[in-house]
């Protein structure tokens, strides 16, 4: 298994990025089922498998302001580096993999592995997919796919734009229920986490939080890329009831997930999936989101939250938090979205693209008929050619 070859897993507590929290609980899980795994990743890489493989790199980057200008600069050969970091980590596991010390490689990003990965056509490759797939995207992945390489969706929503991919199931993220989990009453106050993005519905948090006369605060990291909206929509707003708590480390978190009335998701895109969700769910805080991407597959709505479709239905959402039984919230996530439920998932992926592997194709069956049929035509031939 690889996620980046610049960046070690787990991520240092300042970077936020959910691939590599996912790809850690798959391989620690899958080698706690008895899978042997192997992970690649830079120097300071540390999980709970077999094997760490460094292939000689350094983590390029420490914290999430070298992150950005590693990834989002305009300089053109920065731009090459994570390309070219990743591939020689990606070229290192197929050839290794092509010899048979792997049953199976599973990539956290397809874009990374693809070009090299249909060179060697005998090994399974699984690519999780953590972004929202678009025409332009599904476009660029059927132009390298190659009937080794599978695709796991995330959510069925995330399938909307490329349907007819090599998909080998639905898997949906799991988190570690036993640190996501209820303790004190709720307090009073709303809460929304993740990315300060526009696509992250931040914004519109704080406009639903006003009118409902509520507190908010709001958790999360701002990126170089997203500083603007940041200064523009959420600074100017920001006083003793609506505060900003910046990136939090995940037992801080939990805390704060723990006393919520409510946890706002006003997304504005076709989400995959979101982990905030499942994560507030598990500590019994009912979620009101806006009906796009996976929330459907998420929330049930009356039940564990509320599904709306715009910012005046969520403010009256909020008003109806309390007719939501916050164990149902939790029952939910741990029946559905607990870790060992993902692990399960994948489990079955790898198993059956490995058994399909070793598993030698049928013969196509004779036609009897049409046998016989040839048979007594080369005998008519052969007496022609003989008179």
């Amino acid at each position: 298994m690889m996620v980046r070859a610049f960046l070690e897993t787990p991520v240092p507590g300042n970077i936020a990025y959910s691939p590599a929290i996912v790809a850690k609980s798959i391989a620690e899980g899958l080698h706690a089922k008895g899978h042997t795994v192997t992970f690649f990743g830079p120097e300071g890489t540390k999980l709970d498998v077999d094997a760490i493989e460094t292939c000689g790199l350094h983590p390029e980057v420490k914290d999430q302001t070298e992150l950005d200008d590693f990834v989002c600069t305009p300089e053109l050969f920065s731009d090459y580096r994570p390309a070219l970091l990743d591939a020689h980590m990606v070229k290192e596991i197929m050839i290794r993999a092509d010899k048979g010390e792997f049953d199976a490689v599973i990539f956290h990003h397809f874009e990374s592995a693809m070009s090299i990965a249909t060179l060697f056509p005998k090994v399974p490759v699984v690519y999780v997919m953590h972004d929202f797939i678009d025409e332009n995207r599904r476009r660029l992945i059927e132009l390298h796919s190659s009937p080794n390489q599978y695709f796991v969706s995330i959510s069925d929503s995330q399938r909307r734009d490329a349907p007819d991919l090599n998909y080998a199931g639905t898997v949906y993220n799991g988190i570690d229920i036993e640190m996501f989990k209820p303790d004190d009453e709720p307090d009073d106050y709303l809460m929304v986490s993740g990315r300060i993005t526009p696509d992250k519905g931040v914004k519109e948090a704080v406009q639903i939080a006003m009118q409902s006369d509520m507190r908010l605060l709001i958790s999360g990291s701002v990126t170089k890329a997203d500083q603007w909206y940041f200064d523009e929509h959420i600074k100017p707003f920001l006083n003793n009831r609506i505060l900003f708590l910046g990136m939090l480390e995940r037992e801080q978190l939990v805390k704060y997930y723990q006393n919520a009335a409510g946890f706002l998701a006003p997304i504005q895109w076709q989400e995959p999936f979101g982990l905030t969700m499942v994560e507030a769910g598990a500590c019994e805080t009912p979620v009101i989101a806006f009906n796009r991407g996976s929330v459907p597959e998420i929330i049930e709505d009356g039940k564990t939250g509320f599904i709306v479709n715009n910012s005046a239905e969520m403010i009256l959402a909020i008003e109806k938090l309390g007719n939501i039984k916050r164990k149902d919230c939790r029952e939910h996530v741990v029946k559905n979205f607990s870790v060992d439920a993902m692990i399960d998932g994948y489990d079955r992926i790898l198993q059956e693209i490995t058994t399909n592997k070793n598993t030698p194709k049928k013969k196509k069956p004779v036609n009897l008929d049409k046998r016989r049929i040839g048979q007594k035509m080369r005998r008519i031939s052969k007496r022609l050619l003989s008179s």
